[in-house]
């Protein structure tokens, strides 16, 4: 086994997400597969794969947004199916020349889309 870290030397830390209902949101997450670091009224910090930290924190107007990420998974179809068993409501799958992708709407009023996944062979 080679000792050379063959990684890119950068990744995304932290990506931000304004949430109507942190709590909500923050157990939203969770359910979808993310894994709770910290949590208050006003935050929730939670991890991805990677070690990435999603931070949501408290929204004080009162529309709807779309968020400022999306999300890849390693299987698409499967996700989407498992989010309908779940009750969550996704959108319809679109076939797209580099990703096929979903929206859902979580508790707190931001619309995620969902890709599948543009992984290379090369370690990331």
């Amino acid at each position: 086994m080679s000792s050379v870290d063959e990684r890119p030397p950068v990744w995304i830390g932290h990506v931000a997400m304004h949430s109507l209902k942190v709590n909500e949101s923050s157990e939203f997450m969770q359910l979808i597969g993310m894994r709770l670091i910290d949590s208050g009224e006003e935050i929730a910090v939670l991890e991805m794969r990677g070690g990435t930290h999603l931070v949501v924190t408290a929204n004080s107007k009162s529309e709807l947004i779309r968020g400022d990420f999306d999300l890849m998974v390693d299987d698409l179809d499967a996700t989407h199916a498992s989010f309908v068993e779940l009750g969550l409501e996704p959108g319809g799958i679109e076939r797209g020349r580099i990703h096929d992708s979903f929206d859902l709407r979580e508790p707190g009023g931001t619309l995620i889309t969902f890709n599948s996944s543009h992984v290379g062979d090369l370690p990331v």
